[in-house]
């Protein structure tokens, strides 16, 4: 920080920690024997894609990048409803490493070719016997996680799951204390 910006009372941004996301196998254990819920094998990244050749050239990269390994979970990109770009990574629920080694790939690709600014949220889903589902969400620009975990069948919260598993994954995971920006992602991938 220079002169100015402690003058003028500027702060800059944290840094994403990309790592925090081989953290999210371990505090799985947790989400299964405290709250019964299981990786469902899936997990995704969600970024605003960038008009351009260059951003077209660096997600096809990317996902040849993962799909030259043929043991690397299987790649598709999809858009939701407000126009933001999903990059699914579909592996074997039994392999949330691998997964979450693939998702960091992903995060790293883009950031590394200029894209980070266009970085949204990691998004590892969970779900249990009786059909609720859970989304472990990284937020790229604050590098903390947060629980969201809609209704099934409606399309509102269950906001005390969230803050129960907020709780209990307070000691593995970095989480976000600013309830603010725990955004619902709708229709994610994988939820």
């Amino acid at each position: 920080m220079g002169l100015w910006d402690a003058v003028l009372g500027r702060t800059r941004p944290k840094a994403p920690d990309l790592d925090a996301l081989f953290l999210v196998p371990s505090a799985s254990m947790t989400l299964q024997t405290a709250a019964g819920f299981e990786p469902t094998g899936t997990g995704s990244v969600c970024y605003r894609a960038t008009a351009g050749a260059a951003f077209a050239q660096t997600q096809r990269e990317v996902v040849e990048l993962l799909e030259a390994d043929p043991q690397a979970p299987a790649v598709r990109t999809t858009q939701d409803a407000y126009g933001y770009t999903w990059l699914v990574v579909d592996g074997q629920p039994d392999d949330l490493a691998g997964l979450c080694t693939g998702l960091h790939a992903v995060n790293s690709s883009l950031e590394a070719q200029g894209f980070g600014g266009g970085l949204l949220c990691t998004m590892v889903p969970f779900a249990d016997a009786t059909g609720r589902s859970v989304g472990l969400v990284y937020l790229y620009k604050q590098g903390t996680f947060y629980p969201f975990a809609p209704v099934p069948g409606e399309h509102r919260r269950d906001n005390l799951l969230e803050l129960q598993l907020r709780d209990q994954l307070a000691g593995e995971l970095p989480m976000e204390k600013d309830l603010q920006r725990w955004l619902a992602v709708w229709d994610a991938p994988g939820l």
